[in-house]
């Protein structure tokens, strides 16, 4: 009985040279040799097949997550955390993708918001010999890889547009190996660099844009320490426009004579969606798990997450913008209240549906929400919220929350009772300092009055900010 269906394509030779064939295994020798194929083995440690059609671009993302040992911060099953196509979706839903595919800007979207540094290029802004470049450099490494979006059609392939990650590179014959993720399809192949090249120079339909790559590598540390910006929720685009596109035509008034009076026309035109579009990273854990006392690591984090909270703190941005929500004039639109309480019932209720992997802040509700204080053996409190969040059917999970305390206030008492334990935690006068130090300096060139223009260029430049917050404002850059 015949069986519908396809089993696999028999791969076009020339131009591709399959990787397990004599002349496969030969160029893989050499580049071995050669040292450009370092990359290739963490690669083919989490070499994964696609699990849907159109899933080329999420497998290898999540194929490139893993080789690069970047932790997702939450579950995938069971008590792993590991990177999955299903957990990639917070730039595009999934069942777009799957009817749809995915762009090169989505996929690198993706990669961002997985905490990983991308730099993406299309062919557009890039040129042969840079790509030459940047393949050499990541088939060198363990620590960079390179997916490539092209349309398979120069290589004799059949299909449209794809995504694939290059393991190797063979300087001798110049050419590449697609690690193609489409294995049921086409297995690993080598190609020529230039006509790899071309098949990337083809436009997206999607986008009207060429394609093009990405370069992907770890972070030297955790991105994002106090914020993130939410590209899963829908004010991302309003938020995004207003900041790039209506901010310089705001600065254009004749009537902007103070730092005040920028500020005050920035926060009051903000889109009533603003406070959801940028979310304070929270550290959550299960009580059952770690017991009363922090690891090492823990503090570690907690320390760091203090000091980029006390540096913003001293910047006289941070003073200016303080001032003008605490005038009377004020109209800022994002989130009015700063309560931990309040902070404490949300964060609680997602952490806990992380941690339970099922369980729903919908579902659920939080009580014996509370904030104690953890002595180090250096005597120094640590701040920890503790709730129980319970879901609709009566399970419950007990959760703590661990908060920053400023420097300023390491050494004032602190009890168990939520009205008298002092704290600090990142607020709307925080998140505003570090949204202005993220827009593009071009941003201000609009302002008339050249007096006031210097002044606000002297309190957003980052150049003399110190090393640690530089770098949380970067991960924030537009």
């Amino acid at each position: 009985m015949a069986v519908a269906g396809l089993y696999r394509r028999i791969l076009p030779s020339p131009p591709a040279i399959e990787f397990a064939s004599s002349e496969g295994k030969r160029l893989f020798s050499e580049s071995l040799q050669n040292g450009t194929m370092e990359g290739f083995f963490k690669l083919i440690s989490h070499f994964q097949t696609q699990s849907e059609p159109a899933y080329c671009g999420l497998a290898s993302l999540s194929m490139v997550l893993n080789a690069l040992a970047i932790d997702p911060q939450r579950k995938w099953k069971g008590p792993w955390r590991w990177y999955d196509e299903s957990m990639l979706d917070c730039c595009e839903p999934l069942e777009k993708v799957k009817a749809e595919g995915i762009t090169l800007g989505k996929v690198a979207c993706l990669a961002q918001c997985a905490g990983a540094k991308v730099e993406s290029f299309r062919t557009n802004q890039s040129t042969i010999d840079d790509f030459r470049n940047h393949v050499v450099k990541c088939t060198s490494s363990e620590h960079c890889h390179l997916i490539a979006s092209y349309h398979r059609k120069p290589f004799k392939q059949t299909g449209t547009g794809h995504f694939s990650p290059i393991g190797g590179y063979h300087a001798e014959s110049d050419m590449a190996l697609i690690l193609d993720v489409a294995r049921f399809k086409y297995p690993p192949h080598w190609v020529p660099l230039a006509l790899l090249w071309e098949a990337m120079d083809t436009i997206d339909e999607a986008t009207g844009r060429p394609r093009g790559f990405m370069l992907i590598s770890s972070h030297q540390r955790a991105p994002s320490l106090l914020y993130t910006l939410s590209c899963r929720d829908e004010s991302w685009a309003s938020m995004a426009k207003y900041l790039i596109d209506d901010v310089p035509i705001l600065l254009k008034s004749e009537d902007l004579k103070s730092v005040h009076d920028v500020l005050s026309l920035l926060l009051m035109s903000l889109p009533a969606c603003a406070g959801n579009f940028i979310k304070w990273v929270a550290e959550v854990r299960r009580q059952e798990e770690e017991g009363s006392s922090l690891s090492k690591e823990e503090k570690d984090r907690l320390a760091v997450k203090e000091e980029v909270l006390h540096q913003v703190h001293e910047t006289e941005l941070f003073k200016c913008v303080t001032d003008l929500l605490s005038s009377s004039t004020s109209n800022c639109k994002l989130r009015k209240k700063d309560s931990l309480t309040e902070i404490a019932a949300n964060v609680c209720c997602e952490g806990a549906a992380l941690l339970c992997g099922g369980l729903t802040s919908r579902n659920g509700i939080c009580c014996r929400t509370c904030i104690r204080c953890l002595k180090d053996n250096g005597d120094k409190h640590t701040t920890v919220v503790s709730g129980t969040v319970v879901s609709g059917g009566g399970s419950e999970q007990a959760v703590d929350m661990l908060v920053p305390v400023s420097k300023a206030m390491t050494g004032s008492s602190c009890d168990t009772t939520l009205n008298n334990c002092i704290v600090m935690h990142p607020a709307n006068n925080d998140v505003l300092t570090v949204l202005l130090l993220a827009l593009p300096p071009t941003t201000w060139l609009d302002i008339k009055d050249e007096s006031l223009l210097a002044e606000i260029q002297g309190l957003v430049s980052t150049e003399n900010l110190p090393d640690a917050l530089q770098q949380e404002v970067g991960f924030s850059c537009f």
